[in-house]
């Protein structure tokens, strides 16, 4: 019997929250990439894998906000906890590859190309085992023309979020970059979900293991969720972080090195003294200056 399939069980509001969390976890993603790349004093490693850990959870979470609003008329659906936990394993990890591919070798064609195409499939390997985690009275069958296309708009966000990563400097620009990321995301989801068609194998209230989703995905959410909000802490609490993009662009030496002063100027008389600068001999004009002081 032909299942009916319900993906806005909830009408506007899991889309909504979902395609919020993915630009979330884009957004501070970007901005620890971010990071690492504007002080080579930083250490990269750690800002690349919580880049890498907030666009997983982030992407993970996305997709299970959704789910949440995904019926199916006839039957229950519930969820085994296992592979549900491995499919976020697995969004952190191949998003991680990604990720430190372009952090460390830059966003050259073949870098970006290759890191694009792990990632995007590893995001999409993501979503079909979340799907494969779904436990219900039936049997779930996919369009494969509908999956080849969630299948290229994951790899082209996954390759649009890593060029974005490493090229993008200002807040504004990486807000964008995050909205869209967060779309792409989305679309990559619900035309996924647009291939999907159920068929039910008889009455409901067939004997199958799993969890109900209330009481497996509200609680395995919260992870996700609270180390999303402890990532955006340490992002606006990092100062390289928020602020403008004339001191990102400064060199990471100390203020008083990276600020070269206006000739002439008051804070050059004053510090004639220290500097060997002032032993050159000069224009009549700057010597007159120092005769003053």
């Amino acid at each position: 019997m032909q299942g009916t399939v319900d993906g806005f069980r909830y009408g506007a509001v899991t889309p909504v929250a979902a395609y919020v969390m993915a630009c979330l976890g884009g957004a501070l993603g970007l901005r620890c990439v971010v990071r690492s790349l504007i002080n080579e004093h930083s250490w990269k490693p750690g800002w690349l894998a919580l880049g890498a850990a907030s666009i997983g959870c982030g992407i993970w979470t996305m997709h299970f906000i959704a789910m949440i609003g995904f019926h199916v008329e006839e039957t229950r659906i519930r969820y085994d906890t296992s592979l549900t936990v491995l499919s976020l394993a697995v969004a952190i990890v191949v998003v991680g590859i990604g990720v430190f591919m372009v952090g460390y070798r830059g966003a050259g064609a073949v870098t970006l190309t290759m890191a694009g195409a792990v990632t995007g499939l590893g995001v999409a390997a993501m979503h079909y085992l979340g799907m494969a985690a779904m436990r219900l009275n039936g049997e779930i069958r996919y369009d494969g023309f509908t999956v080849a296309l969630s299948l290229l708009i994951a790899v082209a966000a996954a390759t649009a979020a890593l060029w974005a990563a490493v090229s993008v400097r200002g807040f504004l620009t990486s807000l964008g970059a995050s909205l869209v990321m967060g779309v792409a995301v989305s679309g990559m989801h619900y035309t996924g979900m647009a291939a999907v068609d159920v068929h039910v194998h008889g009455a409901t209230g067939g004997a199958w293991s799993g969890e109900s989703p209330t009481s497996l995905l509200l609680p395995m959410l919260l992870g996700p969720v609270i180390f999303l909000l402890l990532a955006g802490v340490v992002v606006m609490f990092d100062p390289l972080l928020v602020l403008g993009d004339g001191e990102w662009n400064r060199p990471s030496g100390p203020r008083a090195k990276s600020v070269e002063p206006a000739a002439g100027s008051l804070f050059d008389a004053r510090s004639s003294a220290a500097g060997p600068r002032w032993q050159q001999p000069g224009p009549p004009e700057d010597a007159a200056r120092t005769r003053e002081w």
